[in-house]
């Protein structure tokens, strides 16, 4: 079996989208059947993880949208066969429908969260019509895309990120890093996000906005944010004028090696999101025994299995924000919960496996 993979990000790539597409096409390198899998990034950066064996990653159309059509192209033109066709945005359906057509192939599409949630550009939504079924990464994203996308009864699986529980797991909160952020002696509630202007769909608004009475309560309470972007001068102005800028750090963007640290850090998670397509960020800090908060409304509550694995809270209601911030800060720390390992990569990679199946052995 071959596969092609269209998509925006893996191997080089930050962010959420970016380590759920590699440990999509590690668990596809690692299907009984694969022969080869060819991934075709728009972006990738010069630092890369190691690729799995079977993996053909193709960074020729790296640099913009003419770069990857014609890389697109040469696939086609190069190759003579490919059993499945996965489209990883669904910006990138038009190529992918066209190689799909080459091959007479089967195609799926991968959908993550906000993507999907409102109709995209006309040609990307009418393609929606040809796909042969889709990757939902959670539930509340699947039926928003149903909601809009004429999928006719295409059938769809559900694939929720995965965890590697060797990787991130309780400790001792690193010396150094308090001592760069002053957090000594201090309670912590953290928030790990990307700081996007066009995109506030995190809570950290809503965040900043009980903190004023949280610090009365908690003297000593700080807020941690993690993460870079266009919308990071407008919250350091909003904590000023809050009055809460001493109780809150923004740590900027962090190296993927520092960030089970900065977890630790951590008395309590806290990200009542409102457009959060799944919430990675909920797994890694459970795994590093961080007690977490999560939306009630979005892609939050199933990174929390309906709460089973943390707080939910209503993200319009301050009152509930500030209840569930209270209940994680009186919850223990330092216990990964048995029920995560749902999560597991070989979990995963067993479900990936199962619509590989279900679509090109069926």
């Amino acid at each position: 079996m071959r596969t092609l993979f269209l998509t925006t990000d893996a191997f080089g790539g930050h962010g959420g989208i970016a380590k759920y597409n590699r440990d999509l096409l590690t668990a596809l390198c690692s299907h009984p059947s694969t022969k080869e899998v060819v991934a075709i990034p728009r972006g990738a950066g010069a630092e890369r993880e190691p690729l799995p064996p079977k993996l053909t990653f193709v960074t020729d159309g790296v640099g913009g949208k003419g770069r990857f059509l014609a890389a697109v192209g040469r696939q086609l033109v190069q190759r003579s066969t490919f059993d499945l066709v996965v489209c990883g945005h669904v910006n990138l359906l038009p190529p992918t429908l066209v190689a799909a057509a080459r091959f007479s192939a089967p195609l799926v599409l991968c959908v993550y969260g906000v993507d999907v949630w409102t109709p995209p550009g006309r040609l990307a939504a009418a393609s929606c019509s040809r796909i042969d079924g889709f990757v939902s990464i959670s539930r509340v994203t699947g039926e928003r895309f149903r909601s809009w996308a004429p999928l006719d009864g295409r059938r769809e699986w559900i694939l929720p990120n995965a965890i590697e529980l060797d990787r991130f797991s309780p400790g001792p909160k690193d010396p150094g890093l308090l001592d760069r952020y002053g957090l000594r002696n201090r309670t912590v509630i953290a928030t790990l996000a990307r700081l996007d202007a066009l995109e506030r769909l995190k809570g950290v608004d809503q965040i900043l906005e009980v903190l004023p009475g949280l610090v009365r309560t908690h003297p000593r309470l700080s807020y941690l944010l993690v993460g870079d972007g266009t919308d990071r001068t407008r919250l350091e102005q909003k904590a000023r004028a809050l009055g809460v800028a001493e109780h809150v750090v923004f740590a900027g963007r962090i190296p993927e090696r520092e960030k089970v640290q900065h977890y630790r850090l951590a008395d309590a998670f806290v990200m009542p999101s409102r457009g959060e397509g799944f919430g990675f960020v909920f797994l890694e800090a459970l795994a590093c025994g961080v007690p977490v908060v999560a939306s009630a409304i979005d892609g939050g509550r199933e990174a929390v299995r309906d709460g089973s694995l943390g707080t939910l809270v209503n993200p319009d209601d301050p009152a509930d924000i500030v209840r569930g911030i209270e209940e994680a800060l009186a919850s223990p720390k330092g216990t990964v919960p048995e029920g995560l390992r749902y999560f597991s990569f070989e979990n995963f990679t067993a479900r990936v496996h199962a619509f590989v199946d279900d679509v090109v052995h069926a």
